[in-house]
């Protein structure tokens, strides 16, 4: 009558029981939500979750670790106002709270504080935990010793270091400290307890190799990233004639053949027959040309003058 008529055949119908169609429905709405229709799903983009804001055009370069491993070089060279500034301007701090109070306790031999705001930084791995709790009891151990407490120093080596169960070797010559007071200034100078602002530092660098990259950013972490591209460049350079150096960081690294010796400069006339092998000193300063008339003859290379000559 006027319609469309429908070609396709009746579809069949299945009986399905209540059960089995309530077990469908739940386990569809597990995989898509109710509101959700299949164009939806097509257009919507896959995103990781709790995906961060990335720079760079291959979107894998995540901008917190950006900025804080910026913070991080300017703190390191010396620039401390820029770097404060940098952390307030982007929102993105260098270290979290608990990280930031932990660095100042230890900057001021407040071991007890610091050890109580160790376990507050939310560390996972237990091991990590105990051997920094070690160090900082270590620093303890030798302030107390310093200041002539040797009941203190043995309750704390004997109740604080030893149940962490870790790095028996190093309790064993703790404990010789309290008899022998020699091993103990012989240990802490090996400790580097902080006598100075130096070694102070080198404690903080020893404490940040054992908590996370991601909790306290490595030392120099930029300029291990630019000089790992360096090598990456070189590696990649096949025509590579230049010294180290003359690399740029204003432009890839990339030797042109015109780098490459094609013309001839000198020619070294010594020998009257066939020359059959040449070997340059460990240092680049003399080269050694050896012939088949059984004569060797060793060159200045500054000016290719003849330094002496032997036979065989």
């Amino acid at each position: 009558m006027g319609g469309v008529e429908n070609s396709e055949p009746p579809l069949k119908r299945v009986k399905v029981s209540l059960g089995d169609l309530k077990n469908l429905v739940d386990e569809v709405s597990r995989i898509v939500p109710v509101s959700s229709s299949l164009g939806d799903l097509m257009a919507r983009p896959l995103c990781s979750q709790g995906a961060e804001e990335t720079v760079g055009m291959k979107g894998v370069i995540k901008k917190q670790e950006v900025v804080k491993i910026i913070t991080r070089a300017l703190y390191s060279l010396g620039y401390v106002r820029t770097g404060a500034l940098l952390e307030e301007e982007s929102g993105i701090r260098l270290h979290s709270t608990a990280v930031a109070l932990l660095l100042d306790q230890v900057q001021g031999e407040k071991w007890e504080e610091s050890l109580v705001t160790l376990h507050k930084i939310g560390l996972s791995d237990e091991i990590t935990v105990k051997r920094a709790s070690f160090l900082l009891l270590e620093q303890k151990f030798f302030d107390l010793l310093k200041e002539e407490n040797l009941m203190a120093a043995l309750d704390t080596l004997r109740n604080e270091i030893v149940p962490l169960s870790v790095n028996v070797g190093r309790v064993r010559e703790l404990a010789s400290c309290i008899i022998c007071p020699s091993q103990c200034m012989a240990l802490r100078i090996s400790s580097q307890d902080g006598t100075d602002a130096n070694s102070r530092s080198r404690f903080k660098e020893k404490l940040e190799k054992l908590l996370p990259a991601a909790v306290m950013i490595p030392e120099r972490r930029l300029e291990h990233l630019v000089e790992q591209a360096l090598d990456v460049q070189r590696d990649a350079c096949v025509f590579h004639n230049t010294l180290d150096s003359e690399f740029s960081l204003y432009v890839d690294h990339q030797c042109g053949r015109n780098q490459i010796p094609s013309h001839t400069l000198q020619i070294l006339q010594a020998h009257k027959d066939e020359v059959w092998f040449l070997q340059f000193s460990h240092n680049g300063k003399y080269l050694a040309s050896a012939s088949r008339d059984h004569i060797t003859v060793v060159w200045e290379v500054k000016n290719f003058l003849k330094a002496f000559d032997c036979g065989l």
